[in-house]
């Protein structure tokens, strides 16, 4: 038997839900069942009323309002919990078709992916900014790099994870998940691939992107993050040679000028060069020490893993409210 779980984190979403559950495929070749999991996070209008209506199979409600990034680690436990062989994620605005399903979860049953990623037309999205596309390529590179994966669209939601990848998530980041777990099915060795999908139109504005100043500073804070915590000794390697290479340079001019029989000293040139050099080195060196201390998160990491195993595969009923 193998089962698929559809899961949705929803906030205020009663104007779009209902749509969203009308597309969903209830049947699928090569799944012998599939079920819908909606996470109430913290919604305070018919949210839940609107899902129950849609025949949803599970409703995990949070007490509040807790963010994407929560709701989605929520939904990913509960739908290990309700024995879900393959979790598909997707928004509740309707914003992926849900045709593409099949497509998404196609190479997690031929056993040739962990996670698949839908990849949208970034480029024939009408209602994406100019800004808005160029720091989705941003993102994007910026995980191809941290992660040594091949994922044109790393901001994409749409997306398909086998049971043993949703097990070893672990979601640091309060704003958005998407980044973070491309980087650690790279980091593990997983399989990633991805696919093209198609987008529908849109319903409402995203609630991610309030601003393009505040897009752009969280985007900017997240994919640094991303490189310190994953990518640490990269980091603070290619942070300190910036410094250490300009307080180079200066001594080498400072040696040129003393050298060359100059009669004033430099010695601000000199205390500058010595600064910068120092910079340079301590950042090398807190990089080594970051190195260090990812080997103990791997090995938390491995902890959890087993924890999880024995606590997330007790199947619960099949609707509940939590």
């Amino acid at each position: 038997m193998v089962k698929l779980i559809i899961q949705i984190p929803c906030y205020n979403e009663e104007a779009t839900l209902g749509l969203t559950l009308s597309e969903l495929p209830t049947s699928l070749p090569g799944i012998d069942q599939v079920e819908w999991l909606i996470i109430d996070d913290g919604s305070w209008d018919r949210t839940v009323a609107v899902a129950r209506s849609a025949g949803v199979h599970h409703v995990v409600r949070l007490p509040y309002n807790q963010g994407l990034a929560r709701a989605f680690m929520t939904g990913i436990e509960a739908s290990v919990r309700a024995g879900a062989d393959i979790i598909v994620n997707t928004d509740a605005d309707n914003q992926y078709n849900a045709a593409d399903i099949p497509h998404l979860i196609d190479p997690i049953l031929q056993g040739e992916a962990d996670m698949v990623v839908g990849a949208r037309p970034i480029q024939d999205i009408p209602h994406f900014s100019p800004v808005k596309k160029q720091l989705q390529k941003l993102g994007s590179w910026a995980v191809r790099l941290a992660s040594n994966t091949q994922i044109p669209d790393a901001p994409s939601g749409f997306r398909a994870f086998s049971r043993e990848a949703a097990l070893k998530f672990n979601v640091f980041n309060e704003y958005t998940y998407t980044l973070e777990t491309i980087i650690q099915t790279g980091q593990k060795g997983m399989k990633v691939e991805s696919v093209p999908v198609h987008t529908n139109a849109d319903l409402r504005p995203s609630r991610l992107v309030k601003s393009i100043p505040v897009y752009v500073q969280r985007s900017l804070f997240t994919i640094l993050r991303i490189f310190m915590t994953y990518r640490p000794l990269r980091f603070f390697a290619l942070a300190g040679t910036v410094p250490f290479t300009a307080g180079f340079l200066i001594g080498v001019r400072w040696l040129v000028l003393y050298f060359g029989g100059t009669p004033r000293s430099h010695v601000p040139s000199l205390i500058l060069a010595a600064v910068l050099m120092l910079m340079g080195f301590q950042l090398w060196i807190l990089g080594f020490v970051a190195d260090l201390l990812a080997v103990n998160r791997k090995i938390l990491e491995e902890n959890q893993l087993h924890l999880r195993r024995s606590h997330w595969t007790q199947p619960r009923s099949r609707s509940h409210d939590g």
